[in-house]
């Protein structure tokens, strides 16, 4: 294994060799690209985590009081996820899918600035679903936040879909089942892979964090971008402990 950081001058040119040698590079997102765009991370202190306790699953069928608790806190957060843009690490990775070079990217976020940097839609595998918009928990269809912000804070009702459903961000809540098709493309695009790219990720929150180690162990050259150690480093090809945005800026040459 091979250890680096951005004060040896070398892990840019590391990671470009391993990128341009790779048949199928994937990469695996977590809140240390957003952070870099302003969005606070969930775990740390001052984080979302910190200030808003997450609400179970369970509680938001059940209760309205709850229903009404997630959408107060999403809408405290919300102008934050709302005016973040890409970073110099999005825009570096949506370089290397239109190059090519990348052929999928698996994030825990859910943000959507992937999207926004200009990566297709179908090569982003959202994990845990994604806080721009909403949907029914019944029927799956769509909502945009902005009606249902005017309501609440108009009337303080939470929002009901057509069909008589519940409707909540589309993300994935604590205690809510994760969901297949994307686990799916995300296991299948893993094992597909003979270079896998974590980054910005503590690689703790599970299932999602089994990637990596799944990847390595199917044969793929794994790659952990981090600023803080994570439990996969010893089984890392090259750990490079840097902001994501510099580095891959200086892989790609993206601005």
């Amino acid at each position: 294994m091979a250890r680096s950081s951005m004060a040896d001058g070398d892990a840019a040119a590391r990671l470009a060799d391993l990128i341009g040698a790779a048949r199928h590079a994937v990469a695996f997102t977590g809140a240390g690209l957003s952070t870099e765009s302003g969005i606070p991370d969930f775990r740390s202190t001052g984080g979302i985590w910190d200030r808003f306790k997450p609400i179970e699953y369970a509680d938001f069928l059940a209760s309205e009081d709850a229903r009404r608790a997630f959408w107060e806190r999403k809408f405290a957060t919300h102008p934050t996820v709302a005016g973040a843009q890409p970073n110099r690490g999005h825009r570096a990775l949506a370089a290397l899918v239109a190059a090519g070079r990348l052929a999928a990217i698996v994030t825990q976020n859910i943000d959507g600035l992937h999207q926004r940097a200009g990566v297709a839609a179908d090569r982003v595998i959202e994990l845990h679903g994604n806080t721009t918009y909403a949907e029914c928990l019944d029927c799956a269809a769509r909502f945009e936040l902005e009606p249902i912000r005017v309501a609440f804070e108009t009337h303080g009702t939470t929002p009901r879909c057509g069909c008589g459903g519940l409707v909540k961000t589309a993300t994935i809540a604590f205690g809510q089942v994760m969901p297949a098709e994307p686990m799916r493309r995300a296991r299948e695009e893993t094992l597909a892979a003979n270079l896998f790219l974590a980054m910005g990720t503590s690689l703790v929150v599970y299932p999602a964090a089994g990637f990596p180690l799944l990847a390595k162990r199917n044969g793929a050259r794994l790659v952990i971008v981090n600023r803080e150690p994570t439990p996969l480093d010893a089984a890392a090809d090259l750990v490079v402990r840097a902001e994501i945005g510099p580095l891959l800026g200086a892989v790609t040459g993206a601005a």
